[in-house]
């Protein structure tokens, strides 16, 4: 169901303009207006999800992710690429609507590494 007050929710509907760069059944993907890489896509569930918290569609959690893959080949990230769910407040999440951020086009850096 739909959020009157969300961004994505309007962007989905329309009401608001977005680069839609893909869209199903499921999902659809725009590109960020402020990007933090020169590849910054948003790949979002047409359902009005609030976090990764409250998804409990498997179905959607596949799709989403592989939307997110299929956009970065797309997007020629070979050299590698990062992917981004910001979750609740304290995670950084700014828009209560589950959104995955892809990043890539330049080297990222290390954000955690398998000693910490």
């Amino acid at each position: 169901m739909a959020s009157d007050d969300c961004i994505f929710c309007k962007i989905r509907a329309g009401s608001i303009p977005g680069k839609k760069l893909f869209e199903d059944e499921l999902v659809f993907a725009i590109a960020d207006i402020h990007p933090q890489a020169p590849t910054h896509i948003l790949v979002i569930p047409k359902e009005h999800v609030a976090s990764l918290w409250e998804l409990a569609d498997e179905r959607l959690a596949g799709r989403l992710l592989f939307v997110a893959a299929e956009l970065a080949r797309e997007a020629r990230l070979a050299e590698g690429w990062r992917l981004i769910v910001n979750t609740r407040e304290h995670g950084g999440q700014e828009v209560s609507h589950l959104h995955l951020h892809v990043l890539g086009g330049r080297a990222l850096g290390r954000m955690l590494s398998a000693r910490t």
